[in-house]
């Protein structure tokens, strides 16, 4: 398993982003965490990942998981495509939702899990790989689940990694009082945490499994 995980984007130190996901090529962006915004809003997130992955020689092409619904064989065969994928921040229950739906979160898991495709994602698609995504209703609403996807809310979360992750701590732009809600109910209910400023990215790098 090869993961990126951070708070913005490629976080200070592009270069652990390299590491993970290897030489430049075709990446896949899952932007569906930005599925409840309005259309042009989403678009231009779409396009907002584009420029900073393609001035490192990357060539990113969206994968919109709301295209394999209920078909998770279609959504595996155009992963085959790619070597890793890019999963942008926005709502996360949205983002938990929306994996759920079309089964990109078995698909995900397995072919992450065997190192067939590289995980680098931020914020939401950050925290969607932790145990469960309780606490993080004070930065996210879930309520934008039922109007944006017609479903009851994931809380469990991806399970890839053993701990929670806090995105935008410290003195990070998109700090608000949600993110420190997030923070004080981490701590109050003894759940292991990383917080992670904008500048942070965790990696992980395990054997197949």
């Amino acid at each position: 398993m090869r993961l990126f995980l951070s708070s913005y984007r490629l976080g200070a130190d592009p270069d652990l982003f390299l590491r993970v996901v290897g030489p430049p090529g075709r990446i896949a962006v899952i932007a569906n965490a930005a599925d409840a915004w309005p259309p042009t809003a989403r678009r231009a997130a779409v396009t907002s990942e584009s420029a900073p992955l393609r001035s490192r020689g990357f060539v990113p092409e969206e994968i919109d998981l709301r295209d394999h619904l209920g078909d998770p064989g279609s959504l595996r065969a155009r992963l085959a495509a790619f070597g890793s994928v890019w999963v942008r921040g926005g709502n996360t229950f949205v983002l938990r939702a929306q994996m759920a739906r079309s089964g990109a979160d078995a698909v995900l898991t397995d072919l992450v899990g065997r190192n067939e495709l590289a995980y680098a994602g931020y914020s939401a698609g950050a925290c969607v790989v932790t145990p469960s995504l309780r606490g993080l209703e004070f930065a996210d609403d879930p309520e934008e689940v039922r109007t944006t996807c017609g479903t009851d809310v994931v809380w469990e979360g991806l399970g890839w990694i053993d701990h929670a992750i806090v995105p935008h701590a410290g003195s990070s732009e998109l700090a608000d009082e949600g993110i420190e809600r997030s923070l004080r109910y981490m701590r109050d209910n003894a759940i292991p945490f990383v917080a992670l400023t904008d500048d942070d990215a965790l990696v992980v790098e395990t054997d197949p499994r």
